[in-house]
């Protein structure tokens, strides 16, 4: 059942096998896994079923660098699906590399193997509804089209693709289920407020919850899982604090600590060759799902250089330079007050444009209606409209130059971290202030990534490569903390020194505190989070069942 936390009578105790904090992806996926099971669940959602102001604000704290971060608020949604309704959809695997030690990320990595999570991905793909769990272009029997022909890379290879779900609202999608399986309720405009240790505190007593509206109740629960993002979790186990000083989890100070998003950016000038021809769609499989391939940095690239992981993308040139002559991107260029701020953060031009630059967007436009008006109608028909939304802008410039759009890994380092301001919420709860920093492998990843896709390039005769390295800082400066991917702030480590959970996700020094989603990645990888976070989800659904014989 789902119901409304205001309807419950204050001072209560709820009862479960089961309570989870946060019904976005990793949440609701927890709570299906036990589907008309023995087993009672609570689902707890501090939000209703849209997005509310009164929620968003909850949010509410500190950028130390609001030049290099997007705002709090930003690319997070406390509504029931969490963000899942309003991701971009694009869903990648973790890589067999990113769970291998590589000691040149200097801090303790995935404490298991690919293997151990690799079971979990296709239920994970069909979940987001992302088709087969099949992310190389040699599973395409059909073939599919290469972002550059003639491309044949030492470094790189172009056989990686990368799918994308509706994108699926999990709260859409699978609330009539929720809502008419017995053992689960979904209580909205529930806020855990604090983890009330017992007196050893050896583990969870009780989750305490407050409404705006002023209910107070508590939830008793055999096991706890928090599954309310990268960086609410750090927030509540740092507030938690009845019985431990520090916050639980966080004996070594771990809690909030290492926290990584992906390094992202576009840059430069891409040149095809004459004849090479680019191509920037996507495929379509036959189940409908969209797909494309991009340039990826091979596992013994990354070995041998010492970096992070990086993939990239043909991308559609500057928008703020008309010289792409292409009515289309003038047109959102002209047009950006309105974009949306995840794309107007990207547009990649510094300042208000002068009258002269205004003027030759216009001409591009006035010049290319016929192309304009199909760009119109087709993300009309395709993105807005289509119960499949097209991924992306895909508009081949006149002028036949591109850009390059890559997405790059972020070593964990200990001093990007989340913590407590003495500011509080309206219910009580500390804000939270946010100090993401780039390191040095950071640059390096990207810089020696970079040159290396240029030498590909260059030694395939398909294109040429042209950008200048010293912007490198710069960009990763204004565009590299990427969206909604909050990591690593309760990284899963075998030790409480090095990280905030065990290799189950149960919280170092807890018996029944686990945390479920991106908070608990030791590393980030370069794929986009959440095909990993419903992966790693259903791993735990089944430890929670199977090994811990809940009763």
């Amino acid at each position: 059942m789902i119901i409304d936390a205001n309807e419950i009578e204050g001072g209560q105790t709820l009862a479960a096998n089961l309570c989870i904090v946060g019904a976005g992806a990793a949440g609701i996926t927890l709570a299906l896994e036990f589907e008309y099971a023995a087993q009672t669940v609570i689902l707890l959602e501090s939000g209703g079923w849209h997005e509310e102001a009164a929620s968003q604000a909850l949010y509410d704290g500190d950028v130390v660098r609001p030049s290099t971060h997007p705002p709090l608020r930003r690319f997070r949604r406390r509504a029931f699906g969490g963000s899942t309704g309003i991701w971009g959809g694009r869903c990648v695997p973790f890589d067999p590399i990113d769970f291998e030690p590589r000691p040149w990320m200097q801090l303790p990595g995935w404490p298991f193997g690919f293997q151990s999570l690799a079971p979990f991905y296709q239920r994970a793909a069909e979940l987001c509804e992302t088709g087969d769990f099949a992310f190389t272009a040699a599973a395409f029997p059909q073939g599919m089209r290469r972002p550059l022909e003639g491309f044949r890379g030492r470094r790189f290879t172009d056989d990686r693709i990368e799918r994308f779900s509706c994108p699926t609202d999990f709260a859409r999608r699978y609330a009539h289920r929720l809502k008419a399986a017995a053992n689960i309720s979904v209580v909205l405009h529930a806020n855990a407020v604090t983890l009330a240790a017992s007196p050893d505190g050896a583990c969870i007593d009780h989750v305490q919850v407050a409404t705006l509206a002023g209910r107070h109740f508590r939830v008793q629960s055999t096991h706890v899982v928090l599954a309310a993002g990268g960086l609410e979790v750090p927030r509540l186990l740092l507030a938690s604090r009845n019985h431990h000083a520090l916050g639980i989890g966080n004996e070594f100070d771990q809690v909030g600590r290492c926290y990584m998003t992906h390094l992202a950016g576009t840059i430069g000038e891409v040149l095809p060759a004459p004849g090479k021809k680019p191509f920037l769609g996507y495929e379509i499989a036959d189940d409908g799902t969209y797909c494309r391939r991009r340039f990826a940095l091979t596992e013994a690239a990354q070995r041998g250089l010492g970096v992070g992981n990086f993939v990239a993308r043909l991308h559609p040139p500057r928008l703020h330079d008309p010289s792409h002559k292409t009515g289309a991107l003038s047109a959102i260029y002209l047009a950006r007050a309105f974009v949306a701020y995840e794309y107007a953060r990207r547009l990649q031009g510094e300042g208000t444009p002068s009258a002269a630059i205004r003027l030759r967007h216009l001409g591009n436009l006035l010049l290319d209606l016929p192309g304009v008006a199909s760009f119109a109608l087709h993300f009309l028909a395709r993105r807005k409209l289509a119960p499949r939304k097209f991924p992306s802008l895909v508009v081949y410039p006149r002028a036949g130059k591109y850009s390059l759009d890559f997405h790059a890994e972020q070593a964990p380092n200990p001093d990007s971290r989340i913590t407590l301001l003495r500011a509080r919420d309206v219910l009580g709860m500390p804000k939270i202030a946010v100090d993401w920093r780039m390191s040095s492998l950071d640059l390096h990843t990207v810089a020696v990534s970079l040159a290396g896709l240029a030498a590909d390039f260059a030694e395939s005769a398909c294109a040429e490569l042209r950008y200048d390295e010293t912007e490198i800082p710069d960009i990763l400066r204004r565009e590299g903390a990427y969206g909604g991917h909050h990591i690593g702030t309760a990284r899963m480590s075998l030790s409480p020194r090095d990280g905030v959970v065990d290799k189950t996700c149960r919280v170092h020094g807890t018996k029944n505190l686990f945390v479920a989603g991106s908070a608990v990645f030791p590393t980030s990888s370069q794929a986009n989070p959440t095909l990993t976070i419903v992966a790693l989800a259903l791993r735990l659904a089944k430890h929670l069942k199977n090994d811990l014989s809940i009763p």
